[in-house]
């Protein structure tokens, strides 16, 4: 009577498991390993296989990133744009004022008493 192989295509029954190889022995295991260099050109070795990205619930990121900005003191805009905006909202806002003491007046060009009227009334100093 021939013996049958166990791996052979005749002797797999439907849902029955393959035996798996064990791990091949390396012989460079025992020698030294070079330093690893970080960057894409230190790896010659084929690249790990990528693992699978966490999903988090909804809702958890954005109360990671709550928290995570809550705990920093680092500015979350530049200072140059936040700072030209800043400048044109006060002067859009002081112009606006100046206008409506230049309609006061009874006419219709600004002079430059109507934005230190606008400036006087409003409480703003030497700014």
């Amino acid at each position: 009577m021939p013996r049958r192989d166990p791996d052979s295509s005749a002797n797999r029954r439907k849902g029955a498991i393959p035996k798996r190889r064990p791990p091949a022995s390396t012989a460079t295991a025992s020698t030294p390993k070079a330093p690893r260099l970080s960057g894409p050109s230190a790896s010659a070795g084929p690249a790990p296989s990528p693992r699978k990205k966490r999903r988090f619930r909804p809702g958890t990121r954005a109360l990671m990133e709550i928290r995570k900005y809550q705990k920093s003191t680092d500015l979350l805009l530049r200072k140059g744009p936040f700072a030209r905006l800043a400048a044109e909202a006060f002067l859009v806002l002081l112009f606006s004022d100046a206008c409506l003491c230049t309609i006061h007046a009874k006419r219709v060009t600004l002079f430059p008493r109507d934005i230190q009227l606008a400036r006087r009334i409003r409480g703003v100093d030497d700014l």
